[in-house]
């Protein structure tokens, strides 16, 4: 008796779980990610792409202004691989990844790696005061006022979701994406490990 009703026990837990599974297709934020709206950030909605070399898109031409008013340009960081993490200041999942990402900046520090940041609501002083307070060294493109550095990165790639974080190749070109909250640093030094496996 206790067998079955041990049996019983396993097969409703597995329907109610593939009931609230589910439940999860009709998410709102579920929903936006399809969409594409791109209205903030969507919690707990991780994805990671990997792009084989020959079916990547072209390389990302971009310039923009940093939060210390320096210029950079895609020319810049020809030859290395370089990690653009969207991201701004009031968008919690960015804040929580901030020190996984800055692991994975310091892991990375000596080879052909380069990171940066696109803002994409914040003023510089904003910028500069989350850096400061999550310990971040690299610096950020303040694109809240620059569509031009937004779109140049979405016609290579989708950009679905505030915090997305991409490694781009050493010709400029979308190599992976994450979509949503990095879960660890791991992830992306695997990342761009592979990538630096390519120069």
């Amino acid at each position: 008796m206790r067998r079955r009703g041990r049996a019983a026990a396993s097969v409703l837990i597995a329907v109610v779980l593939a009931a609230g599974l589910a439940g999860c297709a009709d998410d709102p934020l579920a929903a936006q990610y399809r969409s594409g709206d791109n209205k903030g950030y969507i919690s707990g909605d991780f994805r990671v792409v990997e792009i084989p070399a020959a079916d990547r898109a072209e390389p990302v031409d971009f310039h923009g202004t940093t939060e210390t008013g320096a210029a950079v340009s895609s020319a810049d960081y020809s030859g290395k691989v370089l990690v653009v993490n969207f991201w701004y200041a009031g968008c919690g999942p960015c804040r929580a990844e901030a020190k996984d990402l800055e692991k994975a900046y310091s892991e990375l520090q000596g080879q052909k790696v380069a990171f940066l940041g696109i803002n994409t609501a914040d003023a510089p002083q904003s910028a500069t005061a989350f850096a400061d307070k999550y310990g971040v060294g690299y610096p950020s493109v303040m694109a809240a006022d620059d569509g031009a550095v937004k779109l140049a990165f979405a016609e290579r790639t989708p950009i679905n979701a505030t915090p997305t974080t991409l490694v781009l190749d050493g010709e400029g070109r979308v190599a992976a994406r994450i979509i949503g909250q990095l879960p660890d640093a791991s992830v992306l030094t695997a990342l761009v490990r592979d990538t630096l496996g390519e120069l």
